[in-house]
Order: C-alpha cells, then structure tokens, then sequence
C-alpha cells in the first residue's frame, strides 16, 4: 500500500514537517549562500516563539570568532532575500549572532571538530539517578555518542535519549 502526500514536506525520518521545520530549512536554504560568499560557517538556524514573539534566529561562526560587522553583514542580506522570498507567515524577529560558548552540538561537523574536547551531555531521562555527564568527546555516530569521563571511564549515549550535547566551559 503506498501513501500519497499531497504537498506536504516530510523530513528526514518520513514524518510530515511542521511549519517551523519548513521556516528553518528555507531560511538555511537562503542564508548557505551567503555565509559561503563570506567564508562564515552556518551553524544552525532556529525558529521560535518566546513568550508571545517569533525569533528566526541564525548562528554563524568563522575561524577566530565572529564580530558584530560580520553579524551585521549577513543580517542584512538575510534580511533582503527574506523580505523578497516573504514565506513566514507570522511577525518575527531576525537575530544573526554567534552561537556562543555554550555552543550546542548538533551536526556532524559539530561532533568531528570536537573530537577531543570536554563536552557536557543532558540527557530526558537520568542514568542511575543522574541527567548530566561531563567528558572528553572521544567518538560519535548516527546512533550514540561515546564520552570519556575524568576516572578514565567511558561511557555511551543513544542520541535519541540525549536532549543537548554542548561543548563544556569553566569560569
């Protein structure tokens, strides 16, 4: 038996998109070019409501860290080609900023350039009454995540029960 979908984008895992999924693939699909021209990398892009407003949110980044002027310039293009495009239905804001210290992994470029670096994990639900784990980011895959805590022991995570792997900072 074969399903006919009828002008519906599905996503990677065959379900139906919702409309923030769209929002963020077209404006990823928009904003590649222009960070490419820019020698910038996009690092991801969100679409999401606080409170009662809309963000579509870019972050970018680039060897040595992103300035202001390079936020500005890809914000501003952005700007146009969504002003031109004009598929978000709802009032937004657009913020173009760098993703930050406590930077999320989430493609696997993210996960490979971090191979040797501590990273904490959280996790929905706890692992003997614990959520977070902090270590050496030693391997990852389609499926888990492979930690190397502080006594030498490692440890492995099913990306499905993992809710944010970012890279660790001390203060």
């Amino acid at each position: 038996m074969r399903s006919i979908q009828f002008g519906y984008k599905l996503n990677k895992h065959g379900y139906r998109m919702s409309k923030r999924e769209v929002y963020e693939q077209k404006t990823e699909a928009i904003l590649q070019p222009i960070v490419e021209a820019n020698n910038f990398e996009l690092v991801d892009v969100e679409y999401i409501k606080e409170g009662s407003t809309w963000y579509l949110r870019a972050y970018i980044d680039k060897k040595g860290g992103i300035t202001i002027d390079d936020c500005e310039i890809v914000s501003r293009a952005l700007s146009e080609k969504l002003d031109e495009d004009d598929f978000i239905n709802e009032a937004y804001i657009l913020e173009v900023s760098s993703p930050g210290l406590g930077r999320p992994l989430k493609k696997d470029k993210d996960f490979e350039r971090n191979i040797g670096e501590e990273v904490e994990i959280k996790l929905y639900r706890a692992i003997d009454k614990q959520k977070e784990f902090t270590g050496i980011l030693k391997s990852y895959n389609k499926e888990q995540v492979v930690i190397e805590q502080e006594d030498g022991k490692e440890m492995s995570f099913d990306k499905s029960s993992i809710a944010l792997v970012r890279l660790a900072f001390d203060f």
